[in-house]
């Protein structure tokens, strides 16, 4: 009896007469749940009707759970079409979207932190979407900060990033033009600072010195990090034969504020800020703007003490703004990548004795920050 209405569920498959075969699966599943053949039988009108991962996930059981050589040999093929039809997909997907207007133009594609408890299950996904295998891929997942991960065409990495965030893996693409379209001034000093904004003596990115006037609340967040400085040194190798080597010699700290209405970034350097000029900020209070200036200025301590104050000023004037500070972790893997980098003015303008990718690392993460919270991406 089993076997003609496992026989029944065949010819109906064969006539793509699927409510029919779903039917007569029914009382099949519920008298006999494991015999292979219905299972089988199953997998096809799970890949008739489209429920492809249901499909995948009866015929890897199969396999798995049965010795039968048809069933193996069946069970391998719908695998088989399977992988063929995902893979039709993926390329009509990937041809729509490098045929979109301006999808050839150079992009950044970057992963964002996984928590080490759903990095097993993501690294599964990621390998499938990537082509790799999940060793490769669990190693690629950042588990702090981001990862820049893949540079090329904008149109080919949306494609990507659309399948990782569908299948909710965090990540996103940016297009490296828009971050060159960001306006960025390098600030000298604040000149003037009231309860609801500043002006700031600064330069733009023609080094032309100026002023500017902005308000508190249009600062949407803030961007820190810190970029190292290099000196050339003599060394010995093992050999005892000297050798030029690069040392880290110290760190200049940099803070930027982003305007993101006026698409501009105010740009503060521990090496740039004029400390002599300019309104004195260092014991200034939450409050004191309504009162007047204290005439305490950053004049007197080191460089790092009047850069720390300057920073305390900033999280008192902006108490709840989000600070984004893993750009270290993210210049790891952008400096990778000297040729994208190239194409990215830094706007650091720090001395330098040779070029370095730090500077237009720094460019790219505060860029990427920036888009990545006013952007669909």
């Amino acid at each position: 009896m089993t076997n003609t209405m496992i026989e029944q569920v065949a010819d109906a498959l064969k006539r793509k007469e699927y409510k029919t075969a779903a039917r007569l699966l029914k009382p099949l599943l519920k008298k006999e749940p494991n015999n292979p053949w219905v299972r089988l039988y199953l997998g096809r009108l799970y890949e008739e009707t489209g429920k492809l991962e249901a499909a995948e996930d009866n015929y890897r059981q199969l396999l798995k759970n049965t010795t039968n050589p048809k069933i193996m040999s069946q069970a391998r093929q719908g695998l088989g079409r399977l992988e063929a039809r995902e893979q039709k997909r993926r390329e009509q997907a990937l041809a729509q979207a490098t045929a979109a207007p301006g999808s050839e133009e150079l992009g950044v594609f970057v992963l964002e932190a996984v928590a080490s408890e759903l990095k097993q299950a993501a690294a599964v996904k990621f390998a499938q979407i990537m082509q790799l295998d999940p060793y490769s891929a669990r190693l690629q997942l950042p588990s702090r900060g981001w990862r820049l991960y893949r540079t090329g065409a904008i149109g080919e990495l949306k494609f990507y990033a659309s399948s990782l965030r569908q299948a909710e893996i965090p990540c996103f693409c940016l297009a490296l033009a828009d971050i060159r379209k960001i306006n960025v001034f390098s600030l000298n000093y604040f000149s003037e600072i009231t309860y609801k904004g500043a002006t700031v003596v600064c330069h733009n990115f023609q080094e032309q010195l100026g002023s500017l006037n902005f308000n508190w609340s249009e600062v949407s967040q803030r961007v820190e990090g810190r970029l190292p400085l290099f000196e050339e040194v003599m060394d010995m190798d093992v050999r005892r034969k000297l050798q030029r080597k690069r040392k880290i010699l110290d760190y200049a700290e940099f803070c930027d504020l982003h305007l993101s209405s006026r698409n501009s970034i105010i740009r503060l350097c521990d090496h740039h800020y004029q400390f002599q000029k300019g309104i004195a900020l260092a014991s200034l209070q939450s409050n004191s703007q309504s009162k007047g200036l204290q005439e305490h200025s950053l004049n007197q301590g080191t460089t790092r003490s009047k850069w720390n104050s300057l920073l305390d000023f900033l999280n008192r004037q902006l108490p709840q703004l989000p600070v984004w500070s893993d750009f270290t972790i993210f210049a790891n893997t952008a400096i990778d990548y000297p040729d994208l980098l190239g194409h990215l003015p830094s706007h650091i303008n720090l001395s330098r004795w040779e070029e370095t990718s730090w500077d237009p690392a720094f460019e790219l993460y505060s860029g990427l920050v920036f888009l990545k919270n006013g952007s669909e991406y």
